[in-house]
């Protein structure tokens, strides 16, 4: 293995290749997952026989895993060192994913795709983590996004490779593809990625209660969602879920607040930066779920595209992603993050409004085309910045916690986004085989999707915009361990550790 110099790695260097092909291989594969499943979505259905509900479940018990468990994840990877859960988090997702393929009904998919989010949980927030505490301070913007333009085009370029592989034989091809991936991830990274931990844990468990009760928050709240337009509002199944839901939800929250080692320290959520890019990530994110889910479905269904024709459909947002991402993030660095981080979602809310023509009849290049590059621009001007601020604005010992906390909320906004707009968009039962009302649920959640997205940029308007070191920030180049920003009334926003450990 590798090792990287205490200092750390500098960008440009083999090992810094090897590291962000290591993280951009194992994020890439759980992103290219979640949007290969989407478009498979029909298929699947079909052969297995399911309702809206169940096809919200094969999402959601993905998500839900993925999100209760998340924040876990990246303190067992803070503590016991990052690259070591990472790699159990990729063999893990491996294993699931081949589950996943061999699965012969609904119920049996929800499992498989519960376990798959448990290793996606735990790979996750393992990469973010690598590149921050791996990378020099000066490059870790720029390796962020690199590793948030090349991972994200695996996520764009999902429909596409779902398309081909349910075409090819089956949409059981979209679960093992992850097989050979998870192997060559595993191989690299034992020879590029250091290991390194917190340096300041005191060797402790995490605060696994804290996690399971917050799981079962999570799942309370998700479940009644999406049962009450099946079941009713006043089932007991429904009132029971959603009651022990939100009584766990803030059980959670109490804990984190009474514990000497909370699981989400709420120092954290002091800082006025790190809570409003959380905010923008939840509202974004709740829309994108929205917008990804029901897209596919919308172009096979309503406008008879095959999978392949429905996954080509993404090709000009998987080429936006690449051309600007790793740009986007570098002029962060340079002029601050807030001008980006506003305008970038209320560009993705407008995309998605110009995606409302995408009906019966219309043309790809009249209705198709202009939306996917419009909401291809905003993605491409807020991901690598939001990422990037999240973690600058969290002390450097809670890399780890940092992108756990961001993506469960990302993940969480997804989770309740599939949990309640189709119920607000009328679909239910088997009605998403009927174009007319695929469409008109279609255009409902657009339209809910684009305000939520536009609500993303409008919170970012109180982000510090000096968090990345811009020019109206604090000193670029602080001694190790001195505050980058130290007010009176909060914790620093930002301490680089005094001791880097790699071993």
């Amino acid at each position: 293995m590798s090792e990287a110099p205490p200092a750390g790695i500098k960008w440009g260097t083999p090992v810094a290749r090897g590291v962000l092909l290591v993280t951009i291989l194992g994020s890439g594969m759980a992103m290219l997952d979640g949007t290969i499943v989407n478009v498979a979505l029909p298929r699947i259905g079909e052969e297995l026989n399911a309702s809206v509900s169940g096809l919200q479940w094969i999402l959601d018990g993905y998500l839900l895993s993925l999100a209760a468990l998340i924040l876990v994840a990246g303190s067992l990877g803070d503590r016991y060192g990052r690259r070591r859960m990472f790699m159990i988090g990729v063999i893990w997702f491996g294993v699931a994913s081949v589950l996943c393929a061999a699965a012969v009904s609904t119920e049996m998919l929800v499992a498989t795709r519960v376990l798959q989010g448990i290793g996606g949980a735990l790979l996750t927030p393992g990469s973010l983590a690598i590149l921050q505490s791996a990378f020099v301070r000066q490059d870790r913007a720029r390796a962020i996004g690199a590793w948030s333009g090349l991972g994200g085009i695996a996520a764009a370029a999902g429909p596409l490779v779902g398309g081909l592989l349910v075409q090819l034989w089956s949409w059981r091809l979209a679960f093992l593809i992850n097989l050979p991936i998870a192997i060559v991830c595993v191989v690299l990274a034992r020879k590029y990625v250091p290991e390194s931990h917190d340096e300041q844990s005191d060797g402790g468990h995490p605060d696994f209660l804290s996690a399971g009760i917050g799981a079962l928050g999570l799942a309370g709240v998700t479940g009644a969602l999406v049962e009450a337009p099946v079941r009713g509002i006043g089932d007991p199944i429904v009132l029971i879920a959603a009651i022990a839901g939100l009584v766990c939800l803030g059980w959670f929250v109490r804990m984190q607040l009474r514990s000497d080692d909370p699981l989400v320290p709420p120092v954290l959520f002091r800082d006025r930066t790190f809570t409003l890019a959380n905010g923008l990530t939840f509202a974004m994110y709740a829309g994108l779920g929205g917008v990804m889910m029901l897209m596919v479905m919308q172009l096979q269904v309503s406008l008879d595209y095959s999978p392949t024709a429905a996954g080509l459909a993404g090709l000009p947002l998987t080429v936006i992603m690449l051309l600007l991402s790793g740009r986007s993030g570098a002029l962060a660095q340079r002029i601050g993050p807030r001008l980006q981080l506003v305008a970038g979602p209320i560009v993705v809310g407008i995309g998605m409004l110009l995606l409302l023509r995408v009906t019966p009849g219309e043309s790809y290049w009249g209705a198709v085309f202009p939306g996917i590059v419009v909401f291809g621009l905003g993605l491409a001007t807020v991901v690598a910045p939001v990422t990037a601020t999240v973690l600058a604005a969290a002390p450097d010992r809670y890399a780890g916690v940092a992108s756990g906390v961001n993506n469960a909320i990302a993940r969480s906004g997804g989770l309740l986004a599939i949990a309640v707009l189709p119920a607000i968009a009328g679909l239910t039962g088997e009605s998403y085989t009927d174009p007319a009302a695929l469409t008109s649920g279609w255009q409902t959640s657009l339209i809910v999707c684009a305000a939520l997205a536009i609500l993303g940029g409008l919170i970012a308007l109180g982000i510090h915009n000096g968090v990345l070191g811009a020019p109206d920030a604090e000193p670029e180049d602080p001694q190790p361990g001195e505050c980058l920003s130290c007010g009176v009334d909060a914790p620093p926003t930002h301490v680089r550790p005094t001791h880097a450990t790699t071993r």
